[in-house]
């Protein structure tokens, strides 16, 4: 009981956090009226497609859920569902921050300069953060704590796994065709087409493209982290269960992870409150304060406990892997190698993608040896088996609460350029939002490199739990029957991202015959007399989003199941290997090669290379197009992928 005290007192300073940033936020004013209503808007857009997404994931779960009561009962089913509204409301929560913080860090820009629109940026990716850790922590302890000692519990955690994991996927990919099919169709038309700048008001596709920011980038990130973070601590739950069932404590300690992780992240935003530094700094001592304190509070507690301290090594060993992926992306998506892909725009957006596509496959292999060192140190220094692993993936999403709050506060910045654009304030302001959103770029490439590596990690803690529960000792690759499952798993990821890709360029298509039907029939749309139709360009991008992100929902999860009925437990064993493998690997090089490009185009629009409306430049904007579903959607919905088959054929095999 005195344990759940605890567990319970961290959710608390969870949410307090969250509520005491939601009233910093609330307390500055708009006192501009256009900037209010061009605020108005894009919230209005966001919760349409909020309402519209959600309408949609509450048939795929009706669905499931009775599936699951007729084969498992209602118990199960129940936690389920409740595993997906756990996975719903942080995103919402973080979607009206993110709406309200917007328009309120472009009015402290304008107002009272850079430091104060930068908290105020950090403020609302914040609420998103922890609101993620609150309720991760909140669902996972609940569960431990009304059925701790019964019989199913693995069954359980694993329901509650499948809920977070399967709204996670349906947000990511929903949100990022959004997200993509109004930023190419803005881009595509506006500035290539056109000829006018990013965010200008005459821009049909504006609003879409800024709720998208909203949509996908902090909606659809806060699902796929929550869904990796719950993964990671209820699949080393059912690890200890199985390995260790006579020591409690190892059951527990992921869950106390998490909490020591809480507060941790409390100490990290507090940083930025005491310690006054250039904005990049700040965001990066946030990061190191938590981590540093986490670590401390995971040794006390080991100490404490009597429990082994190979045990603090795993978990530390997952959160220098977390930094190190991190550092790898930022250097391919911010350093010397996106200054070359920039040059190579001077001949051309052939040689630039060609660039770009060389640049993406070779960051793919430092972060995959680092991610198999983790994974061998883990094992070696953890304890000598699959519970270092899996603690190892808890420890890299423990301070969840800041990691996350770092990568959210990229798209509300982002957002402040496209309000202050719109607003018409002037350069000042927008050179002020221009070097807070290219801050965000960074962070939201560092944060990418997290979540990839976070879901490689929690899918080997998955399949971890998966091995144990199907009694597979090993698996044979010469055994035809694994041989099979390890190419047919290898190829979903393939099949996922070309339909992905394929929703994007079809969305965008439309979207682009929308902006230019605009730009001819409406009058003075074009000298700046006329106010373009944005909810047209909004209802396209939500519309096509929610119709598209059908069929990869359906393959997910079917997938496994056919490779379980027809093939049994090795061949999926091997299924789940390939799509391990091959999804990671591809969505590496999705994040990476479409950060680059579209840093690239930053660059230039900096003023290198002859500056914005250049031949580089217009190269530029066709390869941060292509890198756009790459980045936003396709490689994203690849790290829910490996985790949501991961947990259905855990589920599986439960049967």
């Amino acid at each position: 009981m005195q344990l759940y005290t605890v567990l319970f007192g961290a959710v608390a300073v969870g949410a307090a956090v969250v509520a005491i940033l939601f009233m910093k936020i609330a307390a500055v004013a708009v006192t501009d009226a256009k900037a209010a209503k061009i605020a108005q808007a894009i919230s209005r857009g966001a919760m349409t497609f909020l309402k519209e997404e959600y309408k949609v994931i509450a048939l795929v779960v009706a669905v499931v859920a009775s599936a699951i009561v007729y084969f498992l009962g209602s118990t199960p089913a129940i936690i389920f569902v409740v595993g997906s509204m756990f996975s719903m409301v942080p995103g919402f929560i973080g979607m009206c921050a993110a709406t309200h913080a917007n328009v309120r860090t472009t009015m402290e820009a304008k107002n009272r300069g850079e430091h104060a629109a930068f908290l105020m940026a950090f403020f609302g990716g914040g609420v998103m953060g922890f609101a993620v850790a609150t309720f991760g922590l909140l669902g996972v302890a609940g569960i431990m704590y009304q059925f701790g000692g019964h019989k199913d519990i693995a069954l359980y955690l694993t329901t509650f796994s499948l809920g977070a994991s399967l709204v996670a996927f349906f947000a990511r990919v929903s949100g990022g065709i959004y997200t993509k099919s109004a930023d190419v169709g803005a881009d595509l038309v506006g500035k290539i087409e056109a000829g006018i700048p990013e965010d200008d008001p005459r821009n049909p596709a504006v609003i879409a493209d800024n709720v998208g920011d909203c949509v996908g980038d902090t909606a659809g990130m806060g699902a796929d982290i929550y869904e990796s973070y719950v993964g990671a601590m209820a699949s080393t739950v059912i690890l200890a269960l199985t390995l260790y069932p006579d020591k409690p404590a190892y059951t527990t300690l992921p869950l106390v992870l998490a909490a020591i992780g809480m507060v941790s992240s409390a100490l990290g935003l507090l940083s930025n409150l005491v310690l006054r530094f250039q904005p990049a700094a700040m965001l990066r001592n946030a990061t190191y304060v938590a981590i540093a304190a986490f670590l401390g509070g995971v040794y006390w507690y080991l100490g404490y406990k009597g429990l082994p301290i190979p045990l603090f090594y795993a978990v530390a060993i997952g959160c220098i892997a977390g930094i190190s992926i991190g550092l790898v992306t930022e250097y391919y998506t911010g350093g010397k190698p996106v200054e070359r892909l920039a040059e190579s725009c001077q001949t051309g957006a052939a040689t630039n993608v060609i660039y770009g596509l060389a640049l993406g496959m070779e960051s793919v292999v430092l972060p995959v040896m680092m991610l198999g060192a983790a994974v061998l140190l883990a094992y070696t220094f953890g304890g000598g088996d699959l519970y270092g692993i899996s603690l190892a993936a808890v420890g890299m999403l423990s301070t969840v609460g800041i990691t996350m709050t770092v990568d959210a506060y990229g798209p509300i910045a982002d957002n402040a350029g496209g309000i202050s654009e719109m607003a018409g304030f002037g350069k000042p302001v927008r050179d002020i939002t221009d070097k807070l959103d290219a801050l965000g770029n960074t962070t939201a490439a560092i944060g990418k490199g997290f979540a990839i590596g976070s879901a490689l990690m929690t899918a080997l803690a998955m399949f971890a739990a998966y091995a144990e529960k199907a009694g597979l000792v090993e698996l044979n690759v010469l055994d035809p029957w694994v041989m099979v499952g390890m190419f047919i798993g290898g190829s979903i990821p393939f099949w996922i991202s070309a339909l992905t890709m394929r929703s994007v360029g079809r969305a965008a298509l439309a979207m682009v015959q929308e902006v230019r039907r605009q730009f001819k029939t409406i009058k003075g749309l074009m000298e700046g007399n006329a106010e373009p139709d944005y909810e047209r360009c909004v209802q396209i991008s939500t519309r096509a989003s929610l119709r598209e992100m059908i069929l990869p929902g359906v393959l997910t999860v079917l997938s496994p199941v056919v490779v379980f009925v027809i093939f049994k437990e090795k061949a999926l064993g091997g299924f789940l290997v390939g799509a391990t493998i091959s999804g990671v690997m591809l969505a590496l090089f999705m994040a990476n090669a479409g950060g680059a490009w579209d840093n690239a185009k930053k660059f230039i629009e900096a003023g290198a290379l002859g500056g914005k409306g250049s031949d580089a430049h217009r190269a530029a904007v066709v390869g941060d197009t292509i890198g756009d579903p790459c980045k936003d959607t396709s490689g994203p919905a690849l790290n829910i992928l490996i985790k949501l088959m991961s947990v259905v054929a855990l589920l599986l095999v439960s049967l």
